[in-house]
């Protein structure tokens, strides 16, 4: 449907996702996505012309329809031809009409079955059922319970995300009845990515239990590693005396400044595999590891029945 040779989708990470990234995994037969939390539209638009001059290969965009921006990236991904769009953070429905109109697909990542239905129901091409075990913003189901009551419920494909850093990931999700997975936290340490270096660092030291999720109490629960930063915010949280509007103004800002600066303040988001990434290696070979890893592992399995 997408034009992509391996099922692997590169999630559209804010501030991670740009054209660097996204071009080595569509050139490596993935979908690379570049995210649309960037420093504003134009710096979005110049990041997809970007993309373009270093890959001749499918590629994506992802819109949080809860940006301030949101409706001129939607207008803009319209005048840039971009065929690909993932979507978070609210529903596509009010663009879905110019989005199809300009033969766009349109795949949003949801969190439960009755969200899925909804964007099923709105013309979605496809959807990225995400479980709570990936980094950055989660919902409540994980996504070993997920990913099937969605496929079950749905007739159009589903991707599955959240957890999966390896071929066996992506084998468990494929018998789960996904067509397709999405992968994040693995690609932060991909030789193409651009974060800083402190944030590659503490992704390759991560441990298991390296992720926290905070922000629970604010109606927006964020998975990232355990750091003075979320810490910090996990004791605001808690105490009654502190504002939300405080605890807001304290984290405003943090996942650019881990991102940009490897700044000990700011946001390190990830998901709960961190503790499975132990080297940087080029997106090609992440891509690869996916599918042949998913490939041996069904294959033993089948061996043995």
């Amino acid at each position: 449907m997408l034009g992509i040779k391996y099922p692997v989708f590169q999630g559209g990470m804010a501030w991670v996702a740009d054209a660097s990234l996204a071009a080595a995994v569509s050139n490596a037969g993935g979908l690379g996505i570049i995210s649309s939390i960037n420093a504003g539209t134009e710096a979005v638009r110049n990041e997809i012309r970007k993309c373009r001059e270093l890959t001749d290969k499918p590629f994506a965009v992802n819109i949080m329809l809860q940006a301030p921006n949101a409706p001129e990236i939607a207008q803009m991904v319209v005048e840039e031809g971009v065929r690909i769009l993932t979507t978070g953070a609210g529903s596509p429905a009010k663009y879905m009409e110019t989005w199809k109109a300009a033969g766009i697909k349109v795949i949003p990542v949801v969190a439960s079955v009755a969200l899925a239905l909804k964007m099923q129901q709105a013309g979605a091409d496809a959807v990225v059922a995400e479980g709570a075990e990936s980094g950055g913003h989660v919902g409540e189901l994980h996504t070993m319970p997920l990913v099937p009551q969605v496929v079950d419920a749905l007739d159009i494909p589903v991707i599955a995300a959240g957890g999966i850093c390896d071929g066996r990931g992506a084998a468990a999700a494929f018998m789960l009845g996904a067509e397709g997975i999405q992968v994040g936290t693995r690609f932060l340490v991909a030789e193409e990515c651009t974060v800083h270096q402190e944030y590659k660092d503490k992704i390759l030291k991560a441990s298991d239990i390296s992720t926290t999720v905070t922000g629970k109490t604010l109606g927006h629960p964020v998975r990232s590693l355990k750091t003075p930063f979320s810490k910090s915010f996990a004791k605001m949280e808690a105490d009654p005396s502190t504002s939300q509007e405080d605890i807001l103004a304290f984290g405003s800002g943090a996942l650019r400044k881990a991102v940009k600066e490897g700044d000990r303040n700011g946001s390190y988001m990830a998901g709960e595999c961190a503790g499975m990434v132990r080297k940087a290696e080029p997106a090609k070979d992440i891509v690869e590891d996916l599918i042949l890893g998913a490939e041996k592992v069904i294959a033993d399995f089948a061996s043995r029945l």
